[in-house]
């Protein structure tokens, strides 16, 4: 029950899917919060491309009544089927991927390009992702996502470090690569996009505001919390 609840509590923090970095001029969020950050769609959002109607920021994602979803999802579901990253384009991958999980489908449900952003409490919206943040529904050029990392890997992959291994997300948001950024079960908790991003800007702290990271990219900070380089 407790991983259960840990896997829903990170699913809530991946519901505002993935990074936006859509070229706002605008100064970015104070660390710690969603609103003015890439994320906020609000109509005093920054991104003047995706800006919306609404003067909320949670509405374009979640909503508190009605939804008939556990995460209190405001968003039209997508039913894309993904290419994925796959021992086909790395030969030193030991992980199977499977279709992304649960998490990654709420990120991808505006990083795909299938819905737009705008799409929400039962309207159709036509303001849809475009450029860098794009991801398509070919992910076979991006990080491979919907994996177990778990012992199991490490041994057939010893260039990655193990599960209980600690990571700091932000500052002082301490605990283990497992607890911190995979979803799911001890022993078959998964790799998804939040396992990188902070999606709702929400640790004090956090690296990199800007693509919503959970670790610095300096020195390749985030890479190796996981890999052994």
């Amino acid at each position: 029950m407790k991983s259960q609840l840990r896997c829903l509590k990170w699913a809530g923090l991946a519901a505002a899917s993935l990074l936006l970095t859509l070229g706002a001029t605008s100064a970015q969020a104070a660390i710690g919060t969603i609103v003015g950050s890439v994320h906020d769609f609000s109509t005093t959002g920054p991104n003047a491309t995706y800006k919306g109607t609404s003067t909320q920021v949670c509405i374009y994602c979640h909503a508190p009544h009605n939804t008939g979803s556990t995460l209190l999802w405001n968003r039209a579901t997508n039913g894309a089927t993904y290419t994925l990253y796959s021992s086909t384009v790395s030969s030193t991958m030991n992980a199977t991927t499977g279709q992304p999980g649960a998490v990654s489908k709420l990120c991808l449900s505006c990083h795909d390009g299938t819905v737009a952003i705008d799409s929400f409490g039962g309207a159709t919206g036509s303001k849809m992702v475009t450029g860098a943040p794009l991801l398509g529904t070919d992910l076979s050029n991006d990080h491979p996502i919907g994996f177990p990392y778990n012992a199991a890997l490490v041994t057939a992959d010893p260039g990655l470090r193990a599960v209980s291994t600690a990571a700091t997300i932000g500052t002082g948001n301490v605990g283990t690569i497992e607890s911190k950024m995979l979803f799911g079960a001890s022993g078959a908790a998964t790799v998804e996009c939040a396992s990188c991003h902070d999606v709702h800007n929400s640790t004090s702290g956090t690296a990199v505001q800007a693509k919503l990271l959970k670790v610095t990219t300096v020195g390749s900070a985030l890479c190796t919390t996981c890999h052994i380089k």
